[in-house]
């Protein structure tokens, strides 16, 4: 019996290591790791099915209003060029959570074509759209991958 459980670890170990080695833009593979797995709650998921991380470096330069974090966080999520934020200025960029309703809404969140979509639609998150497979969002066409774990998950979704 051990051997067998010791057996099913080195194979999942195996299977996850492969998998993320496959992922070879670091986005993809950030935005992979913060998926509700079993059981997804619309209400608890941002729009795209993603699950902001505690550690999210936007959320902490926002939150303590940090020029330097909020300076990185401008070139990780490349607002210059998807967002067309051609100045950095950090009164502008910030961002507390797709979902956050008490505070202000930066220039990522009003330009996300996904989360103007789901409002649009009155939906808590994508999974509940019908037209997640179809659906050609900026978002989905950076990050094909994410976009079949987003299916993947709305699969589950539907099931429950």
């Amino acid at each position: 019996m051990t051997n067998l459980s010791k057996r099913r670890n080195f194979i999942k170990s195996g299977l996850a290591a492969g998998c993320t080695l496959l992922l070879t833009n670091s986005v993809s593979a950030r935005l992979l790791s913060h998926l509700q797995v079993e059981n997804p709650d619309p209400k608890k998921l941002n729009y795209c099915g993603h699950t902001c991380p505690n550690d999210c470096k936007f959320l902490i330069a926002s939150e303590k209003n940090d020029p330097v974090l909020k300076k990185e966080a401008y070139e990780i999520w490349e607002m210059k060029t998807r967002f067309g934020v051609t100045e950095f200025d950090p009164d502008k960029i910030y961002c507390f959570g797709c979902k956050t309703k008490n505070k202000p809404v930066g220039i990522r969140l009003q330009k996300c074509d996904v989360r103007n979509c789901a409002i649009d639609k009155n939906l808590e998150s994508c999974i509940e759209c019908k037209d997640l497979k179809t659906c050609e969002k900026d978002l989905w066409k950076k990050f094909p991958d994410f976009k079949n774990a987003i299916i993947q998950m709305q699969v589950k979704y539907l099931k429950n």
